[in-house]
């Protein structure tokens, strides 16, 4: 399955189960392990479990392979691994306080954002 194909089954998956929030952030630029993330929050512990679980049963019913999944045991972020996509779900505060989106961003955030963060 190619990247698009798979990019577009997991974001039906994760809107099936109504993720909020869902980015797809291009890193095909950033890094050689894999060519996408995708980032959606979950209100709670189950909401992101349940998530998790459509994507994997998306992604296997299309004969795509799943090399691994993490966090179910609490579910404030779990992270499933599809190869060439990188899946993060995450409740609001886990996702706020982390800011992957951020971090994986190719555009450089403003410096006075910078210092506001640094808490300047």
């Amino acid at each position: 399955m190619n990247t698009p194909s798979l990019e577009k089954l997991v974001v039906d998956a994760l809107e099936d189960v109504k993720a909020r929030d869902i980015e797809v952030i291009d890193t095909t630029l950033l890094s050689s392990q894999f060519e996408r993330i995708v980032v959606a929050s979950g209100d709670s512990g189950r909401q992101t479990r349940a998530l998790a679980h459509s994507v994997l049963s998306h992604v296997r019913a299309a004969g795509g392979k799943v090399l691994g999944i993490e966090g179910e045991e609490n579910g404030e972020w779990v992270l499933v691994d599809l190869g060439e996509i990188v899946v993060h779900v995450m409740q609001p505060a886990i996702r706020a306080y982390y800011r992957l989106e951020e971090l994986w961003s190719t555009t450089p955030a403003p410096r006075a954002a910078l210092a506001r963060a640094a808490g300047a």
